[in-house]
C-alpha cells in the first residue's frame, strides 16, 4: 500500500510541478493554477465544489520566434492581494458599484528564452478574470503574436447560446445548440451580410453563454480591450475544448505589441442563475478607470429605432430597388443602372415599397419611445445614397444632408419633439472616411439646426 500510494504522489509530481490555489472572497470559487511537467501553464476552476473548467493551458505564440510563450517555465515568484473599494460609474444599472477581488499574480521565467511572463489572476464573487502582462526585458521589447493559445476546457456538451465567429460582423441571431452540434448547424447560422469573414466552423463569438445539464450558467468574455485583437473561441469538438482565436491584421498577425504592455482580461462568469451573469459588474470592474475628469456633458440614453428590421430583411434601406440589395453584380432588373448624389432625382423613381426609414413608420416608433419611457429614435436609411453604398470602393457615398423623398425630416423633427422624444441621427460612412471628412462639418451643423443628436 505504501508502494501505490508513492507511486501516485511521484506521478502527480511529475505531471504538476507546481500548484497554487486562489480561493474568492466568498468562497464559492477556487482556481488551480499548476506547471504541467512540460513548464507550460495550466489552471481549472470549480464553483461550489463542482468543476466548471477542467485544466486548461495557457500561453502566447510568437512569430518567428522558436521559444514562444508556451512551455519551459518555473515560478520565479508570485504576489498576492484582496482589494476592495466601491465607486460610482458615470452611468448604468447601479449608483455604486463594489470591486471585491483576490489576486495572485505569478511571475514565469523561461530559461530558452531567457525572459519573464507574468499572468496575473483576479477571482471576484461572480467569477475568474486572468491576463497576460509582458514587462519590458532586454529578450522582449518588440514582439509579433502568432497566436494566443488560452484554454477553456469545458466538463461536459453544454447547452450553449452562440454566434457564428467572424471577423467582420456580429450581425447574426444566436443559435441555441450542444458544443458538439456548433459544427453541423454552422452553415444555418451565418445568414448572408454585406461583410462576413468566417474562420472554422466550429468558432463562436464573445460573450458565449453555456448552461450545463446541472443547470450552472458558464460565460466566456474578455475586459479592458485595449491595443490588442478581440477575442474569437475556437471549439475542439471532440475534446470540447475551446481556444482563444484572435482577429489577425492584413497580414495575418494577431497583434504587433511593444512591452511593457498587457493583454485584455480573460473572463469566466459563473452563476446558478443566468441573471445574475446579466447583472454581474465583473467586466466592468476589469476595465480600466475613466480617463476623462469632466463627465457632465455626457448624457447616457435609451433609444428605440430604425436598423435591425433591415439586417432580418423586413425592409430595406435603400429607397428604390435602383441596384437591389444582394444582387451587384448579377443580371437583376434594375431601375437605375447608376445612382449619383446631385444627379439622380428620386423623386421620379418608384419606391420599393420595402424603405423602412418612411415618415409614417417613423412617427410609429416615436409613439413607442414615447409610451414606454424611450429617450430617442436612431433612425437608418433616411439619407440618399443606399442603393450602392458598398462594395464598389465608391468616394462619394453620402452627403449626409439629403434625405429621400418619404423621410420628412421637418415634420419628423417636429413630431419627436412633440412627443418629448430625442431623434438621433445615423452616419453611415461606408468606410469612405475622406468623403466623410469632406462633409462633416456641414453634416452636424445641418444635425444641430434639425435638433437631431
Amino acid at each position: 500500500m505504501k508502494k501505490i500510494v508513492c507511486l501516485a504522489t511521484l506521478l502527480l509530481s511529475i505531471c504538476f510541478t507546481y500548484a497554487q490555489e486562489l480561493a474568492s472572497p466568498n468562497g464559492n470559487f477556487k482556481m488551480n493554477f499548476s506547471l504541467d511537467a512540460s513548464g507550460s501553464p495550466v489552471y481549472s476552476l470549480a464553483y461550489k465544489g463542482k468543476t466548471v473548467i477542467k485544466p486548461s493551458k495557457l500561453g502566447i505564440e510568437l512569430k518567428n520566434d522558436k521559444h514562444s510563450f508556451l512551455h519551459g517555465f518555473s515560478i520565479k515568484n508570485s504576489e498576492s492581494k484582496t482589494f476592495d473599494e466601491t465607486w460610482q460609474p458615470v452611468w448604468g444599472e447601479w449608483k455604486n458599484i463594489r470591486n471585491h477581488y483576490n489576486e495572485w499574480a505569478v511571475t514565469l521565467h523561461q530559461n530558452s528564452g531567457d525572459r519573464d511572463l507574468i499572468i496575473r489572476f483576479r477571482l471576484f464573487n461572480d467569477g475568474l478574470g486572468f491576463r497576460y502582462e509582458f514587462s519590458a526585458q532586454k529578450n522582449l521589447i518588440h514582439f509579433v503574436i502568432k497566436e494566443e493559445r488560452t484554454q477553456f476546457a469545458m466538463t461536459g456538451d453544454h447547452t450553449a447560446y452562440w454566434i457564428s465567429g467572424d471577423y467582420d460582423t456580429q450581425e447574426y441571431d444566436y443559435t441555441t445548440s450542444k458544443l458538439s452540434e456548433i459544427r453541423g448547424k454552422f452553415k444555418e447560422a451565418r445568414s448572408s451580410n454585406a461583410s462576413q469573414t468566417s474562420f472554422s466552423e466550429t468558432a463562436v463569438q464573445t460573450s458565449l453563454m453555456m448552461k450545463t445539464a446541472e443547470g450552472i450558467y458558464i460565460n466566456l468574455h474578455e475586459a479592458a480591450l485595449i491595443d490588442y485583437s478581440c477575442m474569437h473561441l475556437n471549439l475542439d469538438d471532440k475534446n470540447l475544448v475551446f481556444e482563444s482565436w484572435l482577429t489577425p491584421d492584413t497580414k495575418g498577425d494577431k497583434g504587433t505589441l511593444q512591452a511593457s504592455c498587457s493583454s485584455p482580461w480573460r473572463t469566466i462568469i459563473v452563476s446558478d442563475d443566468a441573471r445574475d451573469i446579466l447583472a454581474s459588474n465583473m467586466t466592468i470592474n476589469l476595465n480600466e478607470p475613466s480617463k476623462i475628469k469632466d463627465v457632465s456633458w455626457i448624457k447616457p440614453v435609451k433609444y428605440v429605432g430604425v436598423w435591425w428590421e433591415m439586417i432580418t430583411g423586413k425592409s430595406t434601406w435603400a429607397y428604390t430597388d435602383g441596384v437591389p440589395f444582394g444582387t451587384e453584380g448579377t443580371a437583376a432588373p434594375k431601375e437605375v443602372p447608376s445612382i449619383k448624389l446631385g444627379v439622380t432625382d428620386f423623386t421620379k423613381l418608384k419606391p420599393n415599397g420595402k424603405h423602412g426609414a418612411n415618415t409614417a413608420h417613423v412617427k410609429e416608433l416615436i409613439d413607442f419611445a414615447a409610451l414606454h419611457g424611450f429617450d430617442g429614435v436612431l433612425v437608418e436609411g433616411w439619407n440618399e445614397g443606399w442603393e450602392d453604398w458598398f462594395g464598389y470602393h465608391k468616394d462619394y457615398v453620402f452627403d449626409f444632408v439629403t434625405p429621400y423623398p418619404d423621410f420628412d425630416l421637418v415634420g419628423i423633427r417636429e413630431y419627436a419633439k412633440s412627443k418629448g422624444v430625442k431623434m438621433i441621427m445615423h452616419h453611415e460612412t461606408s468606410g469612405s472616411v475622406r468623403n466623410y471628412e469632406r462633409h462633416l462639418d456641414t453634416a452636424f451643423k445641418f444635425m444641430k439646426a434639425n435638433n437631431y443628436d
